[in-house]
């Protein structure tokens, strides 16, 4: 998995006059919690944290003003329209220990000839990992599927050390049948059958 390091500053203001500064200095606002300690309020510089945020559950150390922090990103806050990050809130996590996230879900091999519309039921599968040994995705074969058949949790192949943190027949993708189109030649008809009643 991602492992990058970023410099964070302790912020002191709060509100939105200090979000509109931390903004204007290319800076993002973000709370530190976990292990039973306070949270920490910090700033981390805007670019930096959006590159690390491309890879999924990305383990970020956090330099902060000398002190070392690993941390995940459990909540990502960013601007409806533009999509710039807002807030962020980290998970302060051990080495070693077992966190619980979401790990996106690709998709690969095609279906069974004729076969029916693919539905991701779940576009993320929640799993326990230890934290320095998040997967960043898992992969679902849905090669030969027809209608009707699906995917179950407990069919998802894992890494090692790494557990569902749901129900094993919980379904993570199914085969659906198309809607039947509305049979063409329709609303001529009924056009016609209008201006026989209007003739009339």
């Amino acid at each position: 998995m991602a492992d990058v390091k970023i410099a964070a500053e302790v912020r002191s203001e709060f509100g939105k006059g200090a979000s509109r500064r931390n903004r204007a200095a290319g800076r993002v606002p973000a709370v530190i919690y976990g292990h039973g300690t306070e949270p920490v309020h910090v700033t981390l510089p805007g670019h930096e944290t959006m590159m690390a945020l491309k890879a999924a559950n990305v383990l970020i150390t956090l330099d902060i003003e000398g002190r070392e922090e690993l941390v995940i990103p459990k909540a990502v806050q960013r601007e409806a329209i533009r999509g710039f990050l807002v807030h962020l809130d980290l998970l302060v996590v051990k080495r070693g220990e077992k966190v619980t996230v979401e790990v996106p879900i690709h998709v690969e091999g095609e279906l069974a000839p004729g076969g029916g519309l693919l539905e991701h039921v779940l576009n993320a599968l929640p799993v326990e990992a230890e934290a320095t040994h998040i997967p960043e995705s898992v992969t679902v074969s849905v090669a030969g599927l027809n209608v009707g058949d699906s995917v179950q949790a407990k069919d998802v192949p894992l890494p090692s050390g790494t557990t569902l943190a749901i129900d094993g027949e919980d379904v993570v993708i199914q085969v659906l049948q198309p809607q039947a189109e509305e049979p063409s030649g329709e609303a001529p008809a009924e056009e016609g059958e209008a201006a026989e009643a209007s003739a009339s």
